[in-house]
């Protein structure tokens, strides 16, 4: 994201970048289930997930007792350390509604929201890239002319396969941006709970700008000079905020 900036919620954190760095390998399909050394063995090993219970033990204990945040948390963990990221939101969001007031649950979930995002930009990517090769004899092909000069009708199947591509990009990153969307209306829960902490309104604002909502952007970039006038990116952040207006403001 912008502003790249060390935080001092580490173990969440480590998660969200470890599940991010994971996204290559399941979108290009590298490397196979069988092999040792993976990240789900990455994130047991780190910030003591070895008392993390299993994902089909937690899933009983959600089931016997679905009201108890405790259970949603552990099904939470325990789905993420298996990089289940949309199951884990699931569970990390009833957590949420159980224990409002938890901020390192909520910055967690934001990360997975935008571990989430990440991987649908991706997909959208992948397949765009897709399309441009099974297109690509058409860039170098003349239209037929009709005797009056005007082109003659694209290539039916190459139509066919441009507009399929096209639907699928489209859906992709209108679902990456729905989850930048709800990684940012987390990161507004957080800064109800902690409304002076200037990190919190930087994350947010980052989150707001790829979510396209430069309007909250904008306001949290605000918050964050105001919280933090001396910082050694306010000058940067000033200069963002100046860049979203310009970019906000209607032509003459």
């Amino acid at each position: 994201m912008f502003f790249p900036r060390l935080r001092r919620h580490a173990k969440w954190m480590f998660v969200f970048l470890a599940l991010a760095f994971g996204v290559g390998f399941v979108v290009f399909n590298i490397g196979g289930s069988g092999q040792s050394g993976g990240l789900s063995d990455l994130l047991r090993d780190q910030g003591g997930t070895s008392n993390t219970p299993s994902v089909e033990e937690a899933r009983e204990r959600v089931q016997e007792n679905p009201k108890s945040a405790e259970a949603q948390r552990d099904l939470a963990s325990a789905l993420t350390v298996e990089a289940r990221t949309d199951e884990a939101i699931v569970a990390l969001t009833r957590y949420s509604e159980l224990r409002p007031r938890d901020e390192n649950a909520l910055r967690e979930l934001a990360g997975l929201y935008l571990t989430e995002a990440n991987r649908l930009q991706q997909v959208a990517e992948v397949a765009q890239l897709r399309a441009n090769y099974l297109t690509a004899g058409s860039t170098f092909t003349e239209p037929l002319q009709l005797p009056s000069g005007v082109p003659a009708a694209q290539d039916p199947i190459v139509d066919a396969i441009a507009t399929e591509a096209n639907k699928s990009v489209s859906a992709a990153y209108t679902a990456a941006q729905l989850e930048f969307r709800n990684a940012a209306d987390a990161y507004e829960k957080v800064v109800t709970i902690a409304p002076n902490d200037p990190n919190i309104q930087l994350e947010l604002a980052q989150t707001a700008q790829r979510a396209g909502d430069f309007p909250r952007a904008i306001a949290a970039y605000q918050e964050f000079v105001r919280l933090a006038p001396d910082d050694a990116l306010t000058p940067s952040v000033k200069q963002q905020i100046r860049q979203l207006k310009t970019s906000t403001t209607p032509s003459g």
